[in-house]
């Protein structure tokens, strides 16, 4: 049989360092030690008759990953409504962008083994978040406190081949977001959370296989143990002469397997619309400008910089970049 080989591509969610909401006036708290229900309102839990308004801060803080990601930023872009139906949802639809998103077009370099890997974005866009279940023996709860926080996703086009180049990208892109000031980082409270899109093809085929979408990673352990999982399932599912079926996915830690959640949906499935109570945004090209101006030094300048300075090895800057902290206090040492 023809070998095979992995093609990947990472969806990154990552909530946003914002002191409110994204499209009302609660609090941003942390959602693993608040009381539960204790920061909601009625925008966020989606009571009839109230309106959403845009957070700029949120606004500025996406610009600001576009822009350190090399993207394109939409002078107008405009929010949509996701439908879909789930416990953690309070409206029933989700406010986010589709057709017309923030950014788009950019990429990300990372380290690889034979020098640095160019990761496309394909696409930056703003959305609130979800709530959060809480499962128990026969019954579920359900706290609203994270619903409505700023969340930006990151589609990036399936560039990368192998489970150490989807680690090493997750990685960067962690890091970048730390270094600009929008995300804390902390894995273990959800703020950061991958999905990967994970298909075979042939060996040297452009053509890409069948998909599947595993969702709701929230450790770089879980990424690599799931995204090796999902290669082998598949490679066994077509060296059996099967094939592929295109679904939605979810990672048992326990098991170390992933498990079918439902078949992959698609944009019509979630009848996106204009969202009805939020104007076009439309964002000034001066003010793009000015916050490119205050971009701090990114982790790749910092890393070349501190070669070029103190003579260090590629892996020994990289590890001293890796963290801004580390990085401040190595350069004031």
């Amino acid at each position: 049989m023809t070998e095979l080989e992995p093609v990947i591509g990472l969806e990154v969610h990552a909530e946003l360092l914002t002191r409110s909401k994204m499209f009302c006036g609660c609090a941003v708290v942390d959602s693993t030690a608040a009381e539960p229900n204790s920061s909601v309102c009625e925008i966020c839990t989606g009571m009839p008759g109230t309106l959403p308004v845009i957070n700029q801060r949120a606004v500025e803080y996406a610009v600001r990953v576009a822009l350190a990601l090399n993207c394109s930023v939409a002078e107008t872009s405009l929010f949509a409504r996701k439908n879909y139906f789930y416990p953690d949802l309070p409206k029933g639809f989700q406010i986010s962008q589709f057709e017309l998103p923030l950014a788009s077009d950019g990429w990300l370099d990372i380290e690889a083994e034979d020098g640095d890997q160019r990761v496309r974005i394909h696409r930056v866009h703003l959305e609130e978040d979800t709530g959060k279940l809480f499962h128990r023996e026969g019954y579920s709860l359900v706290d609203y406190n994270r619903s409505g926080v700023p969340l930006l996703e990151i589609v990036s086009e399936p560039d990368l081949y192998s489970i150490e180049q989807t680690k090493r990208y997750a990685l960067a892109l962690r890091s970048l977001l730390r270094y600009l000031g929008v995300n804390s980082g902390d894995m273990q409270k959800g703020v950061i959370r991958f999905e990967a899109n994970v298909s075979l093809r042939p060996q040297g085929s452009l053509e890409l296989g069948t998909r599947t979408e595993i969702k709701n990673l929230n450790s770089f352990r879980a990424l690599a143990r799931a995204v090796a999982y999902e290669i082998a399932r598949q490679r066994a599912v077509l060296s059996a002469g099967g094939r592929v079926q295109q679904a939605t996915v979810g990672w048992d830690e326990n098991r170390e397997i992933t498990l079918s959640q439902r078949s992959k949906e698609e944009a019509h499935d979630y009848r996106y619309f204009p969202e009805p109570d939020l104007p076009p945004l439309h964002i000034e090209r001066a003010w793009i400008e000015q916050i490119r101006s205050e971009l701090p030094e990114l982790p790749a300048a910092k890393r070349a910089r501190f070669m070029a300075e103190y003579g260090l090895s590629a892996y020994t800057a990289s590890v001293l970049t890796e963290e801004p902290a580390v990085a401040d206090y190595f350069a004031s040492a």
